[in-house]
């Protein structure tokens, strides 16, 4: 039996939180979170502006409440207002690099302009924060990674979360293997 899970979801847009537009970002990332995981999940869910101070707040707010996962989306280019990335180091206690490696690498797949993302990863206390693209697709793909012909030609970043959050504290999260595959040593998987 899987643990239950409580995961953070935050969309940082200036337009979408004043409603210019509607956020897509906040369901693209419940969706998939929800085929992925085959844990009970409870979502915290937040829609706020590119504001630093904002959302640094916001997931000291995530990581108190208990999200052994906190992911954001939006606000990781270099435009004036994409401050997602310095309000997530603001708060860390480690920094995990890899995770924006792994997810520059699939997007550079589709467009050249991926080298401008400035994703980043970070532990605070038993809390896992990662900072995705803003577009569903996006989101999709550097989660689960990408595949031909069914075989996975580009591992997801996704694969990689179940493992670190054992190893900070966190519940055990088991994966839908045709969604994503989470890789663990044979020595961390329950049977």
């Amino acid at each position: 039996m899987s643990d239950p899970a409580r995961i953070g979801i935050v969309s940082i847009s200036d337009r979408a939180s004043s409603g210019v537009y509607e956020d897509k970002g906040l369901p693209a990332l419940k969706e998939w979170l929800t085929k992925a995981l085959k844990n009970g999940i409870t979502f915290e869910e937040r829609l706020i502006p590119d504001e630093k101070e904002r959302i640094s707040a916001t997931l000291i707010e995530l990581a108190s409440a208990g999200c052994a996962l906190v992911l954001t989306t939006g606000g990781t280019g270099p435009a004036v207002r994409d401050v997602t990335p310095e309000a997530t180091l603001a708060v860390a206690d480690r920094e995990m690099p890899g995770f924006g490696e792994q997810m520059r690498q699939i997007s550079l797949r589709f467009v050249p302009t991926a080298i401008l993302s400035r994703q980043v990863a970070v532990i605070r206390g038993q809390t896992l924060i990662v900072n995705l693209p803003g577009q569903p697709k996006a989101i999709q793909e550097t989660l689960e990674g990408l595949k031909e012909d069914g075989k996975q030609v580009v591992a997801g970043i996704f694969a990689a979360v179940p493992y670190c959050i054992d190893l900070i504290g966190g519940p055990y999260l088991e994966t839908n293997d045709e969604v994503c595959k989470a890789f663990r040593p044979k020595t961390a998987i329950r049977q």
